[in-house]
């Protein structure tokens, strides 16, 4: 099988592994696709097509996601406006159950760290979303709380869109999360 019969094989499947894989690590199928097609080449120049194509192209993908998944928890992009209208925020903004135990005087220390931690977490994980998912809910975090109207208009997309944009984006957000963090079990047990 010639190189270029290899990708014509492969192509289809592929696609369909990367996107599958890719949303839930915040990674857009493309630039996931283009990796794996990358690591195919090289690997077929230093020791030739691997004996099982479709098994290595899906181990494959799997190490790029992988390898995508803890990028992001390393990387921080840096956004200046961002960094402004940070200052002065505090982490209980994104988070009003946060923002109630911040406020109380009688809360523990470990409650307002864990507070923080869980919007530094969130605003985090908001980032790494694909496309226009994080503008989107960014918009919708915000602390001066804006209308489904002010948020189109905001973001140039019509108001009837925005909730099933919404919900995809919270349910990408919501299985990149799952992804990350261990589920307890019923009764308590972390799997």
């Amino acid at each position: 099988m010639t190189s270029s019969d290899l990708l014509t094989a492969l192509r289809p499947l592929l696609a369909a592994e990367a996107d599958a894989e890719a949303y839930g690590t915040g990674v857009e199928p493309a630039d996931l696709e283009q990796s794996v097609w990358l690591r195919l080449l090289e690997r077929t120049r230093d020791a030739g097509p691997p004996a099982a194509p479709a098994a290595w192209l899906r181990a494959a993908v799997r190490t790029e996601v992988r390898t995508a998944r803890r990028r992001a928890r390393r990387e921080v992009p840096y956004d200046p406006g961002a960094a402004e209208s940070a200052r002065g925020r505090g982490a209980g903004e994104l988070l009003p159950v946060a923002a109630e135990r911040i406020g109380d005087p009688a809360a523990a220390v470990e409650d307002r760290v864990l507070a923080a931690e869980t919007g530094r977490a969130l605003r985090t994980a908001v980032t790494r979303l694909p496309g226009r998912c994080p503008r989107l809910l960014g918009a919708m975090l915000s602390p001066r709380d804006p209308t489904y109207r002010e948020v189109a208009g905001e973001l140039g997309i019509s108001q009837g869109s925005l909730g099933p944009v919404r919900s995809r984006c919270l349910g990408c957000l919501r299985r990149m999360l799952a992804a990350e963090v261990a589920a307890p079990e019923h009764g308590g047990k972390e799997r």
